[in-house]
């Protein structure tokens, strides 16, 4: 494992190293909290009520704080993939005394924890401006549990649309059609509590929600019991999803075409 915590530690310092980049992109947490604090907080005067669906409109500002620090801190593996694919570099990362898909996973980490703590920083003053105090302590813990397996959740979609590039090379598209997945039914703009009964059911029995729905949820109205159901059903997905990636990747080999280099 020690290459891989090598991997970590190189991009932590690379990144370290252009803090004025990632206070850039954190600034725009702030940005968005601003516009929909406008609009949500338009539509609660409208509804004249405190409550929709049992969150109020401090609990929506924090939800979307929580939802978009997990969108801007995800891992962009697709992209370095299809890059990598294109430019010949992909030959010479498989050629490494290391796992390819382990490499990029490492990679990934060094550049979301650098990320993800800079969001936080910039979405709780924004957040705390805006709606006030932040959630209790117990709603925290729960969101940085199920972070993690929301992030392995990301980085395997991200990595099996980036494995595509192996035979296709442009990944965008792909890119899109999973990124508005997880807008709608991962609950990114809005929560899952919003929906109707029967796209709730269909949302959840998809691993999108896993991904952002539910640290974000969990970290507003924290719930023992739903943390441990929720936690359950997203590891279940990280296995199955991992499995799937292990398979896809033996198959991507055996149709990649290097170009470049």
């Amino acid at each position: 494992m020690k290459k891989y915590l090598a991997i970590i530690t190189m991009q932590l310092i690379n990144n370290i190293a252009y803090p004025g980049d990632f206070l850039g992109r954190s600034i725009s947490i702030g940005i968005f909290l601003f516009i929909f604090a406008g609009l949500w907080g338009t539509t609660f005067r409208i509804a004249g009520t405190d409550s929709i669906n049992g969150l109020t409109f401090a609990n929506m500002m924090w939800y979307l704080m929580m939802a978009e620090t997990i969108e801007l801190g995800r891992p962009r593996t697709n992209r370095i993939i299809s890059e990598q694919v294109k430019n010949g570099e992909v030959a010479y990362i498989l050629n490494k005394p290391y796992n390819f898909l382990m490499y990029h996973f490492s990679f990934g980490v060094g550049d979301s924890l650098l990320r993800v703590a800079m969001n936080i920083g910039v979405g709780l003053l924004a957040a705390w401006l805006l709606a006030g105090p932040p959630p209790s302590l117990l709603g925290w813990g729960m969101a940085l549990v199920t972070l993690i397996g929301a992030w392995i959740l990301h980085f395997c979609m991200m990595a099996l649309i980036g494995l595509a590039a192996f035979l296709v090379e442009e990944t965008n598209s792909f890119e899109l059609i999973y990124q508005k997945f997880v807008f709608v039914l991962g609950g990114m703009l809005l929560p899952l509590d919003m929906f109707p009964e029967w796209l709730q059911g269909i949302a959840r029995a998809l691993p999108f929600p896993y991904m952002m729905y539910t640290p974000a949820r969990l970290f507003v109205k924290p719930d023992v019991e739903l943390f441990w159901q929720m936690l359950g059903v997203q590891w279940l997905w990280v296995i199955a999803l991992v499995f799937l990636l292990a398979i896809a990747y033996r198959g991507s080999e055996r149709v990649l075409t290097v170009n470049g280099g």
